[in-house]
């Protein structure tokens, strides 16, 4: 159509000069006048002719850039960085423990921004100008844009009023070690000012969530052979769940508020690292941010070091953090589980141990030592008085009468009143999931008691009177059953009340030699004698959804404890 146009121009042209050449009526004033006319006439339509074509060249390069950028055609682009220099990002790249991260989009990110109506548009999907800097995405949106700026959001969820909305989710899942390509799925969002910019806009996105990484590590060599499958991360208040974002980023909880965040692994990262390495198995999360107080469960799974088979259990840590927006908070920890010794089971104020002399540290050839794994037994057990050091205290002052221990091994240990308050005032709950070694194995489960100061604080301890207020059991027999359901299902205490309890393994007992109910019940002695014969004494024990304090016989080779503290 443009030569077309530029060829009948011409022809005027060619004419008009031809009829000026025949007209002899015409003079020479005349003559210029036209002349001068026409050649105005031909400049004004050549000049209209090349801003013809320069708009329609123009129309051609912007059609081709769109196509080449994906962008349909007539829509403005919002041209982002994804907050550049800083320690977050919607997909992480070389993070470094203590230093910042490369902050990209990941390929499938968009973003809303605020028409001229003031409705939120959805763009498309990001696409990137340049291959190589994933930094910088390019978002289309369909609608009317001519503001000087627009409000710009990045978030998981739909916004389908004048509230937008983030989910920051108690479920995360990440698929490699020191990858947080999932952060924008967990719950990263981010706000923005777009600028105009000839007819598009820029802008740089500003992070508000934040982000944990953890970084764990052990020497262990249980640990060293288990893989990170979970990290669980309780706090004392929420976390995670579905959010208002106010126009400055600020979070407010709307519904579905969690105080759990657990990111899945796959199936598991290595812990075989004795220093940090994030290549192994650096972990991230997404959270809501606060200051909190987090107990972190790391959840380890080992197929080799249960003698029962394959277990999965935790070792925990309790950290308090100020988790700023728009920044992420390394944590390290050393997964190193308690070791619980052999050394510590006595019969009833012995005044040596139970195995002393055959410790399964020495390693005695057959079952001569002091046996490991459960209904396994050894010869060498102390069968009678004349075993003087290893055999029970068989002292009895009469019937009635307060009898208390007078050895190493037990005097120091709370007495039979104490122990009935911890029963049935100690608050207990059910750790079935943290992780221990003794003895070259590796077990799980325990019970967690409110501490004797706590008890003190609380009016509920006395050294004289058991937990009735009125019986000594010291020298009136009486026992003390809690069979609370509390104690499957209070949960753990509290990150932040933590330090008010402590934790008593399951580590069974020695009876005639043998080992029984390792890693499922657990019976610590008193220091007080049952006050009604010689031959029995007081203990606590528990196991999965009670917890007791009776008499057994003083034979029994149970656990001493000095402090329940």
């Amino acid at each position: 159509m443009k030569r077309k146009t530029k060829v009948g121009l011409l022809g005027i042209v060619r004419k008009t000069i031809k009829n000026y050449q025949k007209g002899k009526e015409m003079n020479r004033f005349m003559k210029r006048t036209t002349i001068g006319s026409v050649m105005r006439g031909i400049c004004y339509g050549f000049a209209a002719l090349l801003f013809a074509a320069s708009c329609a060249n123009d129309d051609v390069a912007q059609n081709e850039k769109q196509k080449k950028d994906n962008t349909p055609a007539g829509a403005t682009v919002f041209t982002g960085t994804s907050q550049p220099e800083t320690t977050t990002r919607t997909a992480i790249l070389n993070h470094t423990k203590g230093s910042d991260a490369s902050v990209n989009w990941s390929s499938t990110d968009k973003i809303w921004v605020k028409d001229d109506g003031g409705n939120w548009q959805q763009s498309g999907a990001v696409t990137f100008p340049f291959a190589t800097n994933k930094a910088q995405g390019m978002f289309a949106l369909s609608g009317t844009y001519t503001g000087a700026t627009h409000d710009i959001l990045y978030t998981n969820k739909t916004i389908s009023g004048t509230q937008p909305q983030v989910e920051i989710k108690a479920t995360q899942a990440q698929s490699a070690p020191n990858n947080f390509d999932h952060a924008g799925e967990s719950g990263d969002f981010g706000i923005a000012t777009g600028n105009k910019a000839g007819s598009n806009y820029k802008f740089t996105l500003n992070h508000k969530a934040a982000y944990l990484c953890f970084i764990p590590r052990s020497s262990n060599p249980y640990v060293n052979r288990s893989k990170l499958i979970k990290v669980e991360i309780m706090s004392d208040d929420e976390i995670a769940g579905t959010y208002n974002i106010a126009t400055n980023g600020a979070l407010t909880l709307a519904s579905g508020g969690s105080k759990t965040i657990t990111v899945t692994t796959g199936s598991g990262f290595a812990i075989d690292n004795s220093a940090d390495d994030m290549s192994k198995n650096a972990t991230y999360a997404v959270v809501a941010p606060g200051t909190h107080t987090f107990r972190i469960r790391y959840w380890l799974r080992n197929t080799t070091d249960n003698p029962d088979g394959p277990i999965e259990g935790t070792v925990s840590k309790i950290v308090t953090l100020n988790c700023t927006a728009g920044s992420i908070q390394d944590i390290t920890a050393n997964l190193d589980p308690h070791d619980y010794d052999g050394d510590h089971y006595y019969m009833w104020d012995a005044q040596q141990q139970y195995w002393y002399g055959y410790e399964w540290t020495r390693h005695l050839s057959g079952n001569t030592g002091q046996p490991t794994l459960n209904n396994n037994s050894s010869p060498n057990k102390p069968q009678s008085n004349s075993d003087v050091s290893r055999w029970y205290n068989e002292y009895y002052p009469g019937y009635g009468v307060s009898n208390p221990a007078t050895h190493t091994s037990c005097k120091d240990l709370p007495n039979a009143n104490e122990m009935s308050w911890y029963a049935m005032y100690g608050d207990p709950r059910r750790d079935a999931d943290e992780l221990w070694t003794a003895m070259g194995h590796l077990y799980k489960g325990g019970m967690w008691f409110k501490k004797k100061s706590v008890l003190l604080a609380e009016g509920h301890y006395n050294t004289e009177k058991s937990a009735d207020g009125s019986t000594d059991m010291r020298t009136t027999y009486k026992s003390y059953h809690n069979n609370s359901s509390s104690i499957n299902n209070s949960g753990l205490p509290s990150a932040a009340d933590a330090g008010n309890y402590f934790y008593l393994p399951a580590l069974g007992d020695y009876h005639s030699g043998q080992l029984f109910v390792f890693g499922i019940y657990g019976n610590y002695w008193s220091s007080s004698a049952y006050p009604w014969d010689s031959y029995r004494a007081y203990y606590l024990y528990f196991s999965s959804g009670q917890v007791n304090v009776d008499y057994y016989p003083r034979s029994y080779g149970f656990r001493v404890e000095p402090s329940f503290q």
